[in-house]
């Protein structure tokens, strides 16, 4: 099959752009609709109260439905503090770590709708002035954003419109390169939602039947672990997330794979649909990896801990440097997406 790889790296690469820390994630959902709306005959847009876009594609089975989800909420910070100085002190939305967004450029979102760029800096980050430089620990205190902005004091500064709890967003600095890399902020789960957002394009386009009614959910609060679990219809028997697949040490994903999760700190995931799952992946002859993620939950996951009755799975698109300056392929986007393809025209176990 031909894979609209090309238009799958565009909503990446534009998904990415948009600032949506987890909480202040709504010009992404926008973004969505917009590319959904012209489309809007062949399925259903809902909006829940907390956030998010649920989109509905009726199947022939409509008492045994599907959900795939991903989410467009990323890592981001807050304002916790107007320092005296006229530095901002932070407080981390995700799980990040400080070092990891140390010298990173990022923009404060201010509640009157105004941006104010700066960077996230040590507070003893001048060798030449602080001995312990290098050794500072990297912790939330001593961490702080100095403004692009003459400022002097927290006064100043608030005169900016900046105020605690304002959130903060990251620069993403996002490039594709010549080899098909895609690195930069945020492909975490910006990838995995591209790919959701072109394959509902090319079912309706395609005007392929599906075996059940499947719902497509991009979540605006998985980061802080509950992004998708209120809205799961009634007749959902299947939940897959759609997820970044974790690389490093001991890992069998790589940044060319499509990544089928067997567990993560939650526990095994639904053993029958991850065999499914890896059997369609088999028959595509896609490139594909069996993994166990250890430090890990998904929306599938959580939804299962609040009680849901779900078959419940978890696939995504490798991502190298995980929660920092991460990084994925094309073919990563490729396989996920074929496997994807595949598995929404076969019918549910």
């Amino acid at each position: 099959m031909d894979t609209p790889i090309d238009s799958i790296v565009d909503h990446l690469v534009r998904l990415i752009r948009i600032p949506s820390p987890t909480g202040a994630a709504d010009e992404a959902v926008r973004f969505l609709k917009e590319k959904l709306s012209p489309y809007a005959s062949k399925l259903k847009l809902f909006e829940p109260a907390k956030g998010g876009l649920l989109v509905t594609l009726a199947g022939e089975d409509r008492n045994r439905h599907r959900y795939l989800t991903a989410h467009v909420d990323t890592l981001g910070a807050m304002v916790k503090e107007i320092k005296p100085n006229g530095c901002l002190q932070l407080t981390n939305i995700g799980g990040f770590t400080w070092h990891s967004v140390e010298g990173n450029y990022c923009t404060v979102l201010t509640r009157s709708g105004g941006q104010v760029t700066g960077t996230i800096l040590a507070t003893h980050t001048s060798v030449h002035v602080y001995h312990d430089a290098r050794k500072q620990e990297r912790k939330a205190e001593n961490m702080e954003v100095r403004l692009d902005a003459r400022v002097e004091d927290a006064e100043a500064v608030r005169r900016l419109g900046i105020e605690v709890g304002d959130f903060v967003s990251f620069d993403p600095r996002v490039e594709v390169t010549e080899s098909g890399f895609i690195k930069g902020r945020h492909m975490d789960d910006k990838a995995s939602a591209a790919i959701l957002l072109e394959l509902i394009i090319q079912v309706v386009e395609q005007d392929l039947s599906l075996p059940h009614t499947t719902h497509f959910y991009f979540s605006t609060l998985e980061e802080v672990g509950f992004g998708a679990n209120s809205n799961i219809p009634d007749r959902v028997r299947e939940y897959l997330a759609v997820d970044m697949g974790a690389i490093g040490k001991g890992q069998t994903t790589d940044e060319f794979c499509v990544s089928i999760c067997a567990k993560d700190s939650s526990g095994p995931y639904h053993y029958g649909l991850r065999k499914k799952l890896t059997e369609l992946a088999e028959a595509e002859g896609l490139h594909h990896r069996v993994d166990i993620y250890p430090y890990y939950n998904s929306d599938a996951s959580a939804a299962v801990r609040a009680g849901h009755d779900l078959i419940h799975g978890l696939v995504g698109p490798g991502v190298d440097a995980s929660h920092a300056f991460e990084r994925t392929h094309r073919e990563a986007l490729e396989n996920t997406y074929r496997l994807l393809h595949r598995y929404i025209q076969t019918p549910s176990m």
